[in-house]
C-alpha cells in the first residue's frame, strides 16, 4: 500500500513539473513586451554565399496593440536603398497587413499574404519574420521538453504557424529556462526541410524590459546569412497612430 502511494506521488510530481509549451512561449513573449512604443536605430549586415558583406542602416518604430503590434521601418543608408519603407500591422491569428514603399517607383505596394515568405529587401529575413512575433500566432506541441545545449538548460518547443500562407511548416525554438528568453531557432520550409537557423545572440534590459539587440539568421539552403544589430533603442516612447500609418510611408 505504501509503495503504491509512493508511485502515485511520483507521478503527480512529474505532471506538476510538466509545463505547457504554449505557457512557456507566452512567458517568452511577455519578457520582451510592455515597451508600449519604441524607436530604434539598427544595422543590417548581409553576407552572401561567398562571404561578401553588405551593410545597411535603418530606423524601426514600433507600437504595441492588443490585437497585434504595428511597426514602421525606414532605410537610411546606403543610397541605393535609402527611403525604402515597410509598414507592418500584425493581426493575431490571421494574415498580417504589410505595405512597402519603393522610392524609385514612388509608390506604395501591398505585400500579399502569399508573398509574405519572400525575402525582405534581399535579406534572409522574410516579411513574415519582420511582423509575426506574438505567441498567439502559433499552435504548439503539448508539453515542452527540457534539454541541455552548450552547457545551459532550455525548453525545446515545436510550434506551427496558424497562417496558412506562412512560409514555414514548423519552427523549433529553444527558450532559456533561467530567464524565459528565446535563444535559438530552426525554421523548416513547406516541404519540412530545414531552411533557416536563427540565433537571438544578444539581449539588453531597458527599464526592466528585455529587448533583442542582435539576431543572426542563416539560410542553410542558399548559404547566405543576415544579421540585425540594434545600436540604440528608446522605449515607452509616445508613438502615435500617424507614426505607424500609411501616411508615414509617403
Amino acid at each position: 500500500m505504501m509503495m503504491k502511494l509512493f508511485l502515485i506521488l511520483i507521478l503527480i510530481s512529474m505532471y506538476g513539473y510538466a509545463q505547457s509549451a504554449e505557457e512557456i512561449a507566452k512567458k517568452a513573449f511577455l519578457s520582451i513586451s510592455g515597451y508600449e512604443g519604441s524607436e530604434a536605430v539598427m544595422t543590417m549586415i548581409l553576407k552572401n554565399a561567398k562571404g561578401v558583406k553588405n551593410e545597411r542602416k535603418l530606423k524601426v518604430v514600433r507600437k504595441e496593440g492588443d490585437s497585434g503590434d504595428k511597426s514602421y521601418i525606414e532605410f537610411l543608408y546606403p543610397n541605393d536603398i535609402k527611403g525604402t519603407k515597410l509598414l507592418s500591422y500584425e493581426v493575431i491569428g490571421s494574415d498580417d497587413k504589410q505595405w512597402l514603399f519603393l522610392p524609385a517607383l514612388k509608390r506604395i505596394k501591398r505585400i500579399s499574404s502569399r508573398n509574405k515568405s519572400g525575402s525582405f529587401v534581399a535579406s534572409e529575413f522574410s516579411y513574415e519574420d519582420i511582423s509575426s512575433v506574438n505567441y498567439k500566432n502559433y499552435t504548439y506541441n503539448s508539453v515542452a521538453k527540457t534539454v541541455t545545449k552548450n552547457g545551459k538548460i532550455y525548453f525545446r518547443i515545436v510550434r506551427k504557424p496558424i497562417d496558412k500562407h506562412s512560409g514555414y511548416s514548423k519552427q523549433i525554438i529553444w527558450i532559456d529556462k533561467k530567464n524565459d528568453l528565446i535563444r535559438f531557432g530552426e525554421y523548416y520550409d513547406k516541404h519540412n526541410k530545414l531552411l533557416k537557423k536563427v540565433h537571438f545572440s544578444k539581449y539588453k534590459k531597458i527599464e526592466g524590459i528585455w529587448r533583442i539587440f542582435e539576431i543572426d539568421i542563416e539560410n542553410v539552403q542558399n548559404h547566405k546569412s543576415s544579421k540585425l544589430v540594434c545600436k540604440k533603442e528608446v522605449i515607452h516612447k509616445n508613438i502615435t497612430n500617424t507614426d505607424v500609418s500609411k501616411r508615414a510611408l509617403q
